[in-house]
């Protein structure tokens, strides 16, 4: 039955390093509440992607030696290797590196200037790289990043401006008026308290001092800040067109049902990204909910510690159902969660293969072995049957009242509590007992048709949540896969159904002897990786000791002339103290030597001389100079006398 559009999205993935299982954890959610969606019958649009710009990755891809479209490129690759590995259900990859998003970035940015909600000022404050945020003396937490814990610097420079307050009482008002925005209701406190009521100040949207950014196409000397670009991808990926030629997917899916963040960033979500809106004069997202983190039981995730988890290494070892069971049922509603290796092996060993594995080979062995593989309902009932009835058909309805909070664990819960009462009537009804009586032949084909029912169910709601396990667990049952109106009764399975004459294992229980040396060959070679790394950043690194070799004194140009084989160099008859060089510069693009002569520049002394130009000429030391932000290099003078000593 449709029941309309849902559209839900995840926070677009920062493509500064490849995300470790805490960031594929929201995947994995998101996924969840998809394909739970479209098994209620909405017609689903699920929305991820990547955000790429800003300064931290230019740094980074500076670092690495290529470019940032390379860098991203190559770190958007392996995000969505791991979305698809991870078995997600996405329908659009977006890439805020995207032509169409980037002109929509534009067209938005221009508007909202024109309109007056966008103006020009300086700013002046403290920045954090990694989290691309501006803070003030007051939102710090013991001199540092509220959000992050880094260190932070002051930065000036000329910027755009949102303005935040014209919108702020209207939105105050709807967080009023609509309840169910923000989840859970601790967010919305936070959001309140600390921001809204205190008063908002204007939010900077624009930026100078990088240029890996869209640029403000009238004034090509910003870039967009992250936030107007990255948050605008929940309305250009569905074909929002800020000149009014929106998309009919944009028009049927707009406004999003749920945007799915970490609590990180709930800020940006629930007041940024709504007062644009408003400024756009758009609906808003009829809910915001920040789901809070997965934790390391020993702390924080550290490469250098080898405890950083990667979704790939977890499902090289577990597969990708029980990776995706674990995350979404170990995660609290509110609270942080937690992960660990050995945790990982308790939940497949206790939940998948006690629970589950052992429940459906069970049943299928022992229908096979006293039934020749098909069972019926005979209708020889005992009041136990009632009971398992019970459980089954109510299980749909409580896992859609937990679905429907968003509280994904406790839906998966009620599933799991199906599967246990399904083994507490194995040990109920002892079929190994039915099938040794002839004259309980009708009785053992009942109880074993209640099972395969039971299971059937249960892995049909189960689908959203491991959905190859619920296909492999049809496929042995031979049970078609049932449509959510159908989840709710008891009997569907058809009589003499054949299940599959040799049932495989779902889950294989799990010797940490063995397991154990695996997870610690993933944890050294993490290990290495960052000492390697760690090794690679030092090198780059010189101490003052040898900084101290490189000697640096002031000359001053007496002469300069171009050098007739060349298009590039000047030769210039530097005075340096008590002596004279000549020393070649690759400068002749940005000076004359008109422009050179006289003036007082830093020289690198104590260079080996070196031949260019095929032995031709010789240079005696190096010229110093600094390219600036537009490419130009400018020479590097000062007012001090030829021969001082630069220390």
């Amino acid at each position: 039955m449709d029941k309309g559009k849902y559209y839900i999205t995840t926070a677009i993935a920062y493509t500064s390093g490849k995300p470790h299982i805490g960031n594929s954890y929201e995947i994995v959610l998101a996924d969840s509440i998809a394909r739970y969606k479209r098994m209620e019958g909405y017609d689903v649009f699920f929305q991820t992607g990547t955000d790429e710009h800003g300064q931290k990755i230019e740094e980074k891809a500076k670092e690495a030696g290529i470019t940032p479209k390379q860098f991203v490129d190559n770190v958007a690759g392996e995000i969505k290797r791991l979305w698809d590995l991870m078995n997600t259900s996405y329908d659009k990859f977006i890439r805020t590196t995207d032509d169409y998003h980037e002109k929509q970035i534009q067209k938005i940015f221009k508007k909202l200037y024109e309109k007056g909600d966008i103006y020009k000022s300086v700013y002046e404050g403290l920045y954090c790289t990694p989290c691309e945020s501006f803070w003030t003396e007051s939102q710090l937490v013991d001199g540092k990043c509220p959000d992050c814990g880094r260190e932070v610097h002051p930065a000036k420079e000329e910027a755009y401006f949102l303005k935040l307050s014209k919108y702020a009482d209207r939105l105050i008002e709807h967080i009023n008026t609509h309840p169910e925005f923000i989840q859970p209701v601790s967010r919305k406190n936070e959001m309140m308290n600390n921001f809204l009521i205190p008063g908002l100040q204007d939010l900077c949207v624009s930026r100078t001092s990088f240029k890996w950014g869209i640029p403000v196409d009238f004034d090509d000397k910003h870039v967009v800040y992250v936030w107007l670009d990255a948050l605008s991808n929940y309305i250009t990926g569905i074909g929002y067109d800020c000149g009014g030629n929106s998309t009919e997917r944009f028009n049927t899916m707009w406004p999003a049902d749920l945007h799915l963040i970490g609590k990180d960033i709930v800020r940006f979500h629930t007041i940024y990204w709504p007062i644009i809106l408003m400024a756009l004069d758009l609906p808003l997202p009829k809910q915001v909910f920040g789901h809070p983190w997965l934790l390391m039981d020993d702390g924080k995730m550290s490469k250098s510690k080898g405890n950083v988890i990667y979704a790939d290494d977890l499902v090289d070892i577990f597969g990708v159902d029980a990776v995706r069971y674990f995350v979404l049922h170990e995660m609290p509603f509110e609270n942080d969660g937690v992960i660990s290796w050995d945790l990982m092996i308790e939940r497949v060993n206790s939940d998948l293969a006690n629970v589950l594995g052992n429940l459906v080979n069970r049943t299928i062995s022992m229908t096979n072995k006293y039934l020749g593989g098909k069972a019926q309902s005979t209708g020889v009932c005992e009041s136990v049957d009632d009971e398992l009835k019970n459980v089954v058909t109510a299980c749909r309805d409580k896992v859609k009242g937990c679905m429907d909070k968003l509280r994904v664990a406790d839906a998966i819960t009620e599933i799991f509590t199906l599967f246990k009462r399904c083994n507490k009537y194995v040990d109920e009804t002892e079929p190994w007992v039915l099938g040794k009586d002839e004259s309980k032949r009708d009785r053992l084909s009942e109880v074993l048709y209640n099972l395969i029912e039971g299971i059937t169910v249960g892995a049909c709601l189960l689908e959203p949540f491991m959905p190859d396990t619920t296909q492999r667990i049809l496929s042995q049952l031979n049970a078609e896969k049932r449509g959510f109106d159908e989840l709710d009764g008891f009997g569907l399975y058809k009589n003499g159904t054949a299940v599959t004459p040799k049932p495989e294992i779902l889950f294989a229980r799990l010797d940490p002897k063995e397991v154990m040396p695996r997870i610690e060959a993933v944890k050294e070679a993490q290990i290495k990786a960052a000492e390697a790394q760690e090794k690679k950043t030092e090198a780059e690194y010189i101490t003052i000791d040898d900084f101290c070799r490189v000697e640096m004194k002031i000359g001053e140009i007496m002469a300069c002339e171009k050098v007739p084989e060349s298009n590039k160099l000047l030769k210039s008859t530097v005075k340096i103290g008590d002596e004279t060089r000549t020393i070649l510069s690759g400068i002749s693009k940005y000076y004359t030597p008109e422009q050179m002569v006289g003036r007082k520049v830093v020289v690198a002394t104590n260079l080996a001389p070196r031949k260019m130009l095929k032995g031709k000429y010789t240079s005696e030391g190096m010229i110093l100079a600094a390219e600036d932000k537009e490419g130009n290099v400018r020479l590097l003078t000062a007012d001090i006398d030829s021969g001082a000593v630069v220390s």
